[in-house]
């Protein structure tokens, strides 16, 4: 029998299972921050692998970055062995998802199916790439009981905070330690034709100026830090937005916009700050002695984070020169070098073969604007043969209305089962013998 026919036909037939767990996952809102409903997320994963063999732990990050007694950041991880020694397929997914944001004509955790789409915040960016490696392991194992080596699936947390309270916390617990877990997949939403190789560096910053607090009507007995940070901001304008402009990289980096280095303001607070909810009345009048901006720059594998870091101490040593009361702190946040698996990798390989036949073209190799959990499970775990492959369309992630097609997801299962055979059936052809039910 073809052993890919099979899979292709197991996997139609659970379509309906696939549009439901993604619907399910989509409906608990665990919005991050501040991180709500981890725990019960990894509750009903832990419940749904279970049921299927799988060994189930709920870890919780105690400590990390985000973790705390109101939010604790709960992780879940399932393994299933196979019948014989063998190598680790680990597919990984995030389960936070970002702020709602405005302009939702569908609601956000709904789930609802309309017209062949799931619609919901998170659906794209990654529940439904969850749901998608579940059905893919689940039919795999179901019909392939004699396999060799194991198959992992977790859910992890606060990818969209930085991934400190999910994949960096297993990677420093030894969950992605080479001798344990060989080949990684991570279900981002690159379009089911593309690997993800990896992503450009990313280096924040948060840049405080300083004043002297005075009366609102008498600015001139104090010093403005909000007009401080003006003058910085200007001075980005004239000269850093620019000479990032200029910079290319020979990385496969998409969309074509994001081949340059870019800096984006994240944001900027000044004056008091921001009342309750609750408050009516109006704010005091007063010269506002602080402001702070936060710095979001991603950078190319061409670049060195010195040089990253030197540009914007260039663009404070110029203010500085230029006004006489100029005071600021700058503070690093945190920093990730770029990262990309080569080409010949062996998961890279293996998917790329898979594409090929349910596509029917060669898959297309690109790198990420921004980070993903790679990061961790490069420099923290020291696993270099790690990718991104998963269903959705990247530009929707984080935006009103975002869905995840049915039909892609079901290709994407399709492609992931068809990898699971060639690495741990061992089968380049997925074309002779019966499978071992």
């Amino acid at each position: 029998m073809d052993y890919g026919a099979k899979l292709d036909a197991e996997i139609e037939a659970r379509r309906d299972d696939l549009i439901a767990l993604t619907q399910d996952l989509i409906r608990i809102p665990t919005l991050n921050p501040p991180g709500d409903c981890y725990l019960e997320i990894c509750e009903y994963l832990r419940d749904r692998l279970a049921a299927k063999g799988f060994d189930v732990q709920l870890v919780r990050a105690e400590g990390a970055i985000g973790d705390s007694d109101k939010y604790p950041r709960w992780n879940v991880v399932a393994r299933r062995e196979g019948a014989h020694s063998g190598e680790c397929v680990h597919f990984n997914s995030h389960t936070d998802v970002v702020e709602v944001g405005r302009d939702w004509t569908y609601d956000p955790f709904g789930g609802e199916l309309d017209d062949g789409k799931i619609y919901g915040r998170g659906a794209c960016d990654m529940k439904g790439g969850l749901a998608t490696s579940i059905i893919a392991a689940e039919v795999f194992v179901d019909l392939f009981s004699e396999f060799s080596g194991a198959v992992e699936i977790s859910g992890t947390a606060d990818e969209e905070s930085g991934g400190y309270g999910g994949v960096a916390y297993l990677a420093e617990k030894g969950f992605f330690a080479p001798e344990r877990v060989q080949h990684v997949i991570i279900p981002e939403p690159l379009n089911k034709d593309r690997i993800c190789l990896g992503h450009r560096g990313v280096w924040w910053a948060e840049l405080e100026t300083f004043g002297e607090i005075a009366h609102g009507s008498m600015p001139f007995l104090g010093d403005c830090a909000v007009r401080h940070m003006g003058a910085v901001v200007h001075e980005m304008e004239q000269s850093l937005f620019p000479a990032l402009a200029e910079k290319r990289t020979d990385m496969p980096v998409v969309p074509e916009g994001a081949k340059q280095s870019t800096l984006n303001i994240n944001s900027i607070h000044g004056g008091m700050e921001e009342p309750e909810a609750d408050y009516t009345g109006y704010p005091s009048a007063c010269v506002p002695d602080s402001c702070r901006m936060v710095l979001d720059r991603r950078f190319l594998i061409e670049e060195d984070i010195k040089d990253v870091q030197a540009e914007i101490q260039s663009v404070l040593d110029k203010v500085k020169a230029e006004r006489d009361t100029f005071r600021y702190d700058l503070r690093e946040m945190h920093r990730v070098l770029p990262t990309m698996t080569e080409k010949d990798a062996p998961v890279v390989t293996t998917v790329a073969e898979a594409i090929q036949d349910i596509i029917g073209a060669p898959a297309e190799y690109v790198v990420s604007p921004g980070t993903y959990d790679q990061k961790h499970i490069d420099r923290i775990g020291k696993l270099k043969n790690c990718i991104a492959y998963g269903p959705g369309i990247l530009d929707l992630a984080h935006k009103p209305d975002e869905y995840i097609g049915v039909e892609d997801m079901v290709d994407s299962a399709k492609v992931m089962a068809r990898s699971l055979v060639k690495i741990l059936l061992g089968h380049d052809e997925i074309t002779v013998g019966e499978p071992k039910i």
